[in-house]
């Protein structure tokens, strides 16, 4: 699917509890579309009352429907049909999709929308594949672990990647034997709708798929702090990371996944025998959804010897790049999710430029012919570790590139003060590799490659301000649940 007419895009809106749509709520907000900047449609925000309302239903769907209690191959089963419906609902999700986010539909379709279902069947497999331990005790007694689930999950997913991202919760969640309220970001919320009305067709139960409309000041915090709620996870920025925790530390205590900020490096070494392939790498890594990611490449840092070479690789592939509306045929530059954005953006780059940085390409907003807010891909030289531009993430098509000569250089400008999300490393020696695997200080580490693949078992997480706790891989899985210690006297 390359194109599509938004006009002919049927939006259903409202919040989805206990199995039905309920567009209903004290207030409304618009929701705009990046690619033109117009409004598309109209959300009802939940207030705490219907917050309430969701958590309730979800928890007794919990307590009284068969989806904790089941054989666990029988879930399975239910997310495996889950999963085709899925990747069947294509012509559908894919420009609900892109309509109302920064995906363009052809990358909605030939990769969102399977890695959604793909993502289900990995963790339907898992629902079976886990257990207690019997633990060594006096002979008279027996002494083990069991699991079970932990009830209600509160999540709250971002907009870069709405499918993908609210999947990466629900799935692992609804393995385990969950119920899940889902908090769509209320700039993507109707993808998610589409989600929460494939599971009741696969045989979720009604009330354990429940979706809540709204902003995080009141629909998000009432979420997080319902006592329903026994567990929250969160990706999106540091700062409201750090308040959901403070939250759930006040209401709970509640375990929290919190995948957050990111200003993520990526080093070259000048032994790397293919200086074309590395640069199509980074140019993917900062420009992929226009540097929408939480993981985006975004420090350039670079053997000396080699600098000057690469850059010349990387400005014509960064200038190559064709803005336009996520619906058009041949767009390879997203829209940036909104003006208020794309001027943050610009800011950033203006302050770097007035404190000496060199554009080499970019460094201004362009015309994407639809109406939105595009940002044009970046490259800032002569910058050190200690501008805002390097310091700060800025969530857009903007690299910087700073210059070493030694390996301890390479690892100093490597590690950031504040974030510790990804980092990639391009070499062709394999031991330094390893000695910047172990070196640099961030959760997930790639080499001679950036970004992750679809091998859902590696799980993605970051260190220092960059998160607490595991999406994907067992460690999700085993993040939904809570183990109890059990110890039988055989003698009694």
């Amino acid at each position: 699917m390359d194109s599509f007419d938004p006009a002919q895009v049927s939006i259903r809106s409202g919040h989805f509890i206990d199995g039905s749509l309920v567009d209903a709520g004290n207030t409304y907000a618009d929701v705009f579309c990046p690619s033109s900047g117009r409004p598309y449609a109209a959300l009802a925000m939940a207030d705490a009352g219907m917050v309430d309302h969701a958590a309730s239903r979800a928890w007794h769907a919990f307590r009284h429907s068969a989806w904790a209690t089941c054989a666990p191959r029988e879930r399975a089963r239910v997310l495996r049909r889950l999963a085709d419906l899925v990747e069947g609902d294509v012509a559908t999700l894919a420009p609900l999709e892109a309509i109302g986010s920064t995906r363009p539909v052809r990358d909605a379709a030939a990769w969102d929308v399977p890695y959604t279902a793909e993502c289900l069947r990995f963790y339907a497999e898992h629902a079976d594949k886990h257990g207690g331990e019997v633990a060594a005790t006096d002979p008279s007694l027996l002494g083990m672990t069991i699991t079970e689930p932990i009830g209600v999950v509160g999540a709250i997913a971002p907009w870069n990647f709405p499918l993908v991202m609210a999947i990466w919760k629900a799935a692992p969640a609804l393995a385990a034997g969950n119920a899940i309220v889902i908090k769509p970001s209320e700039m993507t919320p109707f993808s998610v709708l589409r989600l929460a009305e494939l599971a009741i067709q696969a045989g979720v139960p009604a009330g354990i798929f429940n979706v809540v409309q709204g902003d995080g000041r009141v629909t998000g915090d009432a979420l997080v702090r319902h006592p329903c709620v026994g567990k929250v996870t969160f990706t999106g920025s540091t700062r409201t990371g750090a308040a959901i925790m403070t939250a759930c530390a006040q209401t709970g205590t509640k375990p929290v996944t919190l995948e957050l900020g990111g200003k993520s490096p990526q080093v070259v070494f000048a032994d790397v025998p293919d200086l074309d392939a590395v640069a199509r790498r980074i140019a993917m890594g900062i420009t992929g959804n226009a540097g929408q990611v939480c993981n985006a490449g975004s420090r350039l840092l670079v053997e000396a010897g080699i600098a000057d070479a690469l850059i010349e690789r990387l400005a014509p592939i960064f200038g190559a790049l064709r803005p336009g509306a996520t619906w058009a045929a041949g767009t390879t530059l997203s829209p940036i999710i909104s003006a208020a954005q794309a001027q943050r953006i610009g800011g950033l780059v203006d302050r770097a430029r007035s404190a000496g940085a060199d554009v080499v390409c970019g460094g201004k907003p362009i015309d994407g012919g639809a109406g939105g807010a595009w940002y044009a891909p970046t490259i800032l030289r002569s910058v050190d570790a200690h501008a805002e531009i390097v310091r700060e993430e800025v969530f857009g098509p903007v690299l910087t590139v700073q210059t070493f000569t030694t390996e301890e250089e390479a690892l100093q400008l490597a590690q950031h003060e504040d974030y510790g999300l990804a980092a990639g490393v391009h070499t062709a020696n394999l031991g330094r590799a390893m000695r910047m695997v172990r070196g640099i200080d961030a959760g997930n580490v790639w080499v001679n490659r950036y970004g992750r693949s679809s091998d859902f078992v590696l799980p993605t997480g970051g260190f220092k301000r960059s998160g607490l706790g595991k999406d994907l891989g067992r460690q999700a899985f085993e993040a939904n649940l809570r183990s109890k210690a059990v110890l039988i006297d055989l003698n009694g």
